[in-house]
């Protein structure tokens, strides 16, 4: 899957996710300096770039372009982002966070209504940023006071789409532990953003129990290869193992290295060693790359949209999206027509859809909705309900 190296289209993913996810202001009484949609923006910024807190800000104010991309008058102090992380990336609006990832790929229709194949693997991060060839010197040495073993390291379990390589979940932890124990979370968050025909899996998750609850309780098909165990000739135990045994060549298992190669992109693009060193705040790191990487994959469309504006204007949050046959509907908070129209300039433009026109229509409370063209296909726009 190719993803884009451009620095200011992160920025402007990035600044839409958070737009259509949290409010400007955590509250009333903010100092209004910096919205919430920038401050998420600036730390995609600093997970794309590799960059710690102290060098993203620096960058923002050497590269006036890129703030302004985003609005930013005045650059946030290190101090600032980081505390803005600890905010914006706990558990629940890290989820809101993901799931508008999810809604944004389907817009774009690079994920579909139902997932025909997902793979889950967890894996392991380092929290260190010791170089391999440090560590192996240090674990040849006979001294017993160089020994490099680690006890606990942050570890992710991730479940994504294996056609378009967008991830669909993670659990964030510490291992080493089982993949298996977050089987079940994964699989319901995931299914909590999109339908999944099938997960692919591969023998840290064999158990019964497993099959049960994708099978029986979820509606999921599961392909697990039946290997936990000493090896016999004996049928393993359980209907869906020796199903597994029997039947999983026909299936599209070997499709499951798809997840492979999502972790190798979390890796090679991202970094494999955490900055964070406690663990809740390793949990938010890993969240913010795997959001990040979500961003890096929804990149430009094919279509252009050639209309300028002299900066970007603050939109309105999206507050559900509408799948309908050969339109697709997009509902939007706003208060009155010029508010929309804001809104609506915003997003097709950063979105690449072309041909931005304003309707009439006696379906809205305002009377009027907006249409954009891009491939083919069309969207509409409108100030909640149709």
């Amino acid at each position: 899957m190719v993803t884009t190296k451009s620095p200011r289209r992160v920025l402007q993913y990035a600044y839409l996710i958070g737009l259509s996810t949290f409010r400007l202001y955590s509250s009333k009484y903010s100092r209004k300096t910096f919205s919430q949609p920038q401050l998420f923006a600036c730390l995609v910024l600093k997970e794309f770039m590799q960059l710690d807190y102290r060098k993203v800000s620096v960058l923002l104010r050497d590269s006036p372009d890129l703030a302004a991309v985003i609005e930013l008058e005045s650059i946030p102090h290190f101090t600032t982002l980081q505390k803005a992380a600890a905010r914006l990336l706990t558990f629940r609006p890290a989820r809101r966070l993901l799931d508008q990832t999810i809604r944004v790929a389907k817009w774009q229709r690079r994920l579909p209504r139902k997932v025909a194949l997902a793979a889950i693997d967890g894996t392991g991060l380092e929290s260190r940023h010791a170089s391999s060839y440090y560590v192996r010197r240090r674990a040849n040495n006979g001294k017993y006071w160089h020994s490099t073993t680690y006890k606990r390291f942050p570890k992710a379990g991730i479940l994504c789409d294996c056609r378009s390589h967008l991830i669909l979940a993670v659990v964030p932890g510490r291992g080493p532990g089982p993949d298996i124990q977050h089987f079940r979370t994964a699989l319901d968050q995931a299914l909590s953003r999109v339908r999944i025909a099938a997960v692919a899996a591969d023998a840290g998750y064999d158990a019964e129990h497993t099959h049960q609850f994708a099978r029986e309780q979820r509606g999921v098909r599961s392909l697990i290869p039946a290997k936990i165990g000493r090896q016999t000739d004996k049928p393993a135990r359980g209907y869906w193992r020796r199903q597994m045994q029997t039947r999983l060549h026909l299936t599209r298992y070997p499709q499951r290295w798809q997840i492979e190669t999502v972790n190798s992109m979390l890796k090679r693009l991202l970094g494999s060693a955490l900055r964070a060193r406690s663990y809740w705040s390793q949990c938010r790191e890993i969240l913010l790359r795997t959001i990040t990487l979500n961003v890096m994959i929804l990149r430009r469309l094919q279509g252009f949209y050639r209309a300028r504006t002299s900066r970007f204007l603050s939109p309105l949050p999206l507050s559900e999206y509408f799948d309908m046959p050969g339109d697709t509907y997009i509902k939007a908070k706003a208060n009155d027509t010029e508010s929309l129209s804001v809104f609506a300039a915003h997003l097709f433009r950063t979105l690449h859809i072309g041909i931005l026109s304003r309707r009439e229509s006696d379906n809205y409370p305002s009377g009027e909705y907006f249409i954009g063209r891009s491939l083919g296909f069309k969207v509409k726009l409108g100030p909640g309900g149709r």
